[in-house]
């Protein structure tokens, strides 16, 4: 097992893992894509298990079901106990985006996943996240 900060969702049962800087977005992402169906697995800690060719991630106990949002606190909601990961999101500053990307991987624990950047405050960010 290995412990990474970032926060993960489950979208329609596939993980997706939001990585970037304290502030950068990622539980404000992650909030408004439950708003819109997805489930949260962990925020900003995951637990991630190799299984076969396969990655889990998970919530670490002391925080399953927990999400910070700043001006708010720490909220309780339905969180899924672990997920396949599917796909990683780097939040960057809009600036950084490219409007035709070339295709990026990543590797946790010796797996690659497509990656993508996106940033995080944009009203389409959610939508995108899901098309992707």
């Amino acid at each position: 097992m290995h412990f990474y900060y970032s926060t993960c969702v489950s979208i329609d049962g596939r993980g997706v893992l939001l990585r970037g800087f304290s502030g950068s977005g990622k539980s404000d992402l992650a909030i408004r894509l439950i708003n819109d169906g997805a489930e949260l697995v962990a925020d900003d800690q995951v637990v991630f298990k190799k299984v076969g060719d396969n990655i889990w991630a998970s919530p670490p106990p002391n925080i399953e079901g927990i999400i910070e949002l700043r001006g708010i606190g720490l909220l309780r909601c339905d969180f899924v106990s672990r997920v396949q990961v599917a796909l990683v999101v780097d939040l960057v500053s809009p600036i950084r985006i490219q409007r035709l990307p070339k295709s990026a991987v990543c590797e946790i624990l010796g797996v690659e996943f497509p990656l993508i950047e996106l940033a995080p405050f944009e009203s389409s960010a959610p939508a995108k996240l899901s098309m992707a």
